[in-house]
C-alpha cells in the first residue's frame, strides 16, 4: 500500500475505460515490493487517510518526465505535461522549469479500480510516521482480511472483467502460503515503458540512445493479434520502427537483422540500412524480455518483403 496525491486520484478516477495508470514518484528510487500480478493498493494523504482503490503491479522503470507523458498521458493523473512537470517539482521542492526533464520512478499498474466514497476502506495497523508505503502478508492478519475486503469490492466492479481479476487461490483442502497472482496484461503505455526498460534505453539494431527518437515496436502488430508483452517488442529507432512495420526489415530466428533489397529497387536508395545486415540484435538482460521465436518466425512469413 502506498500513499497518493488527491489530485492524481480525482483526475483519474474521472477516466472512463481505464486500463492502466502510472503511478509515478517525483525521484527515481527502487522498488523491490511486490512481484508482478500482485495488488497495490493506493491510500489518500492524511487528513483523509483512506484506501481508495487498487491497480495490479506489472514493472517498475525510471523515466524522464516527458517519455512518461508520451507512454501515459492523461494516465499518469495529470491534466497536461506542463502541469506534471509543476508537481514534480513541488514534490522536489524546487522551482519549476519547463524545460526540466526530470528523471520520476514509474510504478505501472494495470486494471485499476477506483473504490466508491462510500467503499473507501480504513487502513490496518497504519502509523502516522509512514511517509512512503508499507507491505502486508495476504495469507496473515490484518493483511488477509483487508483483501478481502478489496476482492469483494473488485467482484462487485463494473469496471473490471472477472475473467482478468485476479484472486486467492481456492484449493480443495485449507489454503497454505500467501494467495497467487496471474502476471496482469500490459496497457499500450506500459509496453512502451516497459520495452524502453528491459531493451535499456538503446535501440535493439544501432544502440542508439537518444530517448526522443526511440519507439516501442510490435513484433505481431497489436491490430493483427499481437499482445503488449515485452517478448514481443523491440525498441527500435524512429525510422527503422516504421521500416519493420512496413516489412523492409525483420530479425532471423538466429537474431540477425535482415533488411529487403527491396529498398534499393523501390526507393534508388537505403546503402546505409542495407549496411545494417547481418548484425546481431541487441538483446535485453532478461531472458523473459527477449523477442519470442515464434514472433519474429511470423514477422519473416507475414510481412518480410523479400
Amino acid at each position: 500500500m502506498a500513499i497518493t496525491d488527491g489530485d492524481w486520484f480525482s483526475q483519474l478516477r474521472e477516466l472512463q475505460g481505464i486500463d492502466e495508470v502510472n503511478f509515478w514518484q517525483p525521484s527515481p528510487r527502487g522498488f523491490l515490493a511486490l512481484e508482478p500480478g500482485e495488488p497495490f493498493l493506493f491510500k489518500l494523504h492524511s487528513p483523509r487517510d483512506r484506501i481508495v482503490g487498487v491497480g495490479f503491479f506489472a514493472r517498475h522503470v525510471q523515466l524522464p518526465v516527458s517519455i512518461a507523458w508520451e507512454a501515459f498521458g492523461a494516465k499518469n493523473g495529470a491534466g497536461s505535461l506542463i502541469e506534471m512537470r509543476r508537481r514534480v517539482a513541488r514534490y522536489r521542492r524546487v522551482t519549476a522549469a519547463p524545460p526540466n526533464d526530470y528523471e520520476i520512478g514509474c510504478i505501472l499498474l494495470e486494471q485499476p479500480v477506483f473504490f466508491e466514497e462510500s467503499d473507501w476502506i480504513d487502513p490496518p495497523d497504519w502509523k502516522p510516521s509512514i511517509q512512503v508505503g508499507r507491505r502486508y502478508r495476504l495469507d496473515e492478519e490484518p493483511g488477509l482480511s483487508l483483501w478481502q475486503q478489496v476482492e469483494r469490492l473488485l467482484q462487485a466492479s463494473q469496471l473490471v472483467e472477472m475473467t482478468a481479476t485476479p484472486s486467492l487461490r481456492e484449493p480443495g483442502g485449507p489454503r497454505y502460503g500467501p494467495p497467487a497472482f496471474k502476471s496482469p496484461r500490459l496497457g499500450q503505455g506500459s509496453f512502451q515503458a516497459a520495452i524502453l526498460d528491459a531493451y535499456a534505453r538503446r535501440c535493439a539494431v544501432t544502440g542508439e540512445r537518444v530517448l526522443p527518437v526511440l519507439e516501442a515496436a510490435h513484433i505481431i502488430p497489436y491490430g493483427e493479434g499481437g499482445e503488449h508483452r515485452v517478448d514481443n517488442g523491440l525498441l527500435l529507432r524512429r525510422d527503422l520502427h516504421a521500416l519493420f512495420e512496413r516489412g523492409y526489415l525483420t530479425v532471423a530466428p538466429e537474431l540477425d537483422i535482415v533488411v529487403s533489397k527491396r529498398l534499393k529497387e523501390e526507393f534508388h536508395n537505403g546503402d546505409e540500412y542495407l549496411a545494417m545486415a547481418g548484425r546481431r540484435l541487441l538483446l535485453p538482460v532478461r531472458r523473459e524480455d527477449r523477442p519470442n521465436p515464434e514472433f519474429l518466425d511470423w514477422h519473416n512469413q507475414h510481412r518480410f518483403v523479400a
